[in-house]
Formats: C-alpha cells, structure tokens, sequence
C-alpha cells in the first residue's frame, strides 16, 4: 500500500496485520476517485470516516487538501492511522485522528461548527449501509461544504438508489468495489 499521488506519491504506507482486519481502498481505487476529484482536494477539509489504515485521508493530504480528520472506532487501528501520519511526517495542523464511532464523530464535529468538502467513508463491506447512514447523517448535521461531495466506498454490488436527501453524481465500479460520489440533491422545480 503506498500514496499515489501529490507530495508523498509512492511513499509506503503501514498496512493491516492479522490481528486487525481491514479492507484497504486499493491503490488503484484511490487513484482513480481523486483524479475524478481533481482540483477539489486542494484546500479542502476532509472528512475520512471508517478511517482504517488512514490512506484516503493521508492521499488527500499529499494532493494538496488543508486538513483531514480521520475517524476511526477502534483504537488499534487510530493508532495505525497515527502511525502512517508519522510516517510520512504530517503535522497536527493538518491531521485530526478522533477514536469513535463514525455516528458519534459527526454529532461531535457538528457540535463545533465543523465543514468540510470532501467527505469519505469507506465501511467494513458487510455493514455499507451504515456508511451511507453516516454520510446522509454528515450532509443533515450540515458538516458538508457548499459545493462539496461525499465519497461511499461499497461492494460493486450494492444497492445505492433511493436516497431522499442526497444523489448519485457519479459511480466509480470497478472489480470487488466502487466508490459513489454523493452531492445534496437540490430542489425540483415544479
């Protein structure tokens, strides 16, 4: 596992053991979603829920975003997400790990005020829809940006249609996963 692109493109990046199970956004899968991104990762605060390794939030970091917090419930794993971040040597300015749970995080940062322009999450595959419940939760608590986006990494084959608040504006298929680009569905004119 390694950054892909920006500042720290190719730097290696601790990756999980046996004793802790995580599903890594592939290399390839980071590539492509933050080229689609582009130009809107520079300055950006970014919101990087189901953390795990911390490798969206540290990519997005070395693509030129601001800031990034990183959520990450077990502490195993928020400590391996502080762990790369010493490793490729991110300031405290610019990295936020919070251990809690992506549901608790979001109240906690809605409470202060919090924005953000890109907001990730990247669930264990068997409970995706509790990604998308946290991403829904982050637009209605009114952390997402004006103009920003929010990132759902799911199975290929999971189902994303019906949401109320939020659309599709863009789906990123690709072998065992896919990352849905998400924006605030705007009004219908009658």
């Amino acid at each position: 596992m390694r950054v892909t692109g920006g500042r720290w493109r190719s730097r290696p990046l601790k990756g999980p053991t046996r004793a802790m199970p995580l599903r890594p956004t592939p290399d390839a899968m980071r590539e492509r979603a933050f080229a689609v991104l582009g130009n809107r990762v520079t300055g950006a605060r970014v919101l990087d829920l189901y953390a795990g390794t911390g490798a969206v939030g540290i990519e997005a970091l070395s693509r030129g975003a601001a800031r990034a917090v990183f959520v990450e419930r077990h502490p195993a794993a928020s400590r391996l997400v502080e762990a790369n971040l010493a490793r490729i040597g991110a300031t405290s300015g610019e990295a936020v790990v919070l251990t809690r749970s992506a549901h608790a995080a979001v109240v906690a940062l809605a409470h202060r005020g919090e924005l953000f322009d890109l907001v990730w999450a990247d669930p264990p595959f068997e409970t995706w829809r509790e990604g998308l419940e946290a991403v829904e939760a982050a637009v209605a608590a009114g952390l997402l940006a004006e103009g920003g986006v929010a990132c759902l990494e799911c199975p290929e084959r999971a189902d994303v249609a019906g949401l109320t608040c939020l659309e599709v504006v863009r789906d990123l298929g690709g072998g065992a996963s896919r990352v849905v680009l998400i924006a605030p569905r705007h009004g219908t004119e009658d």
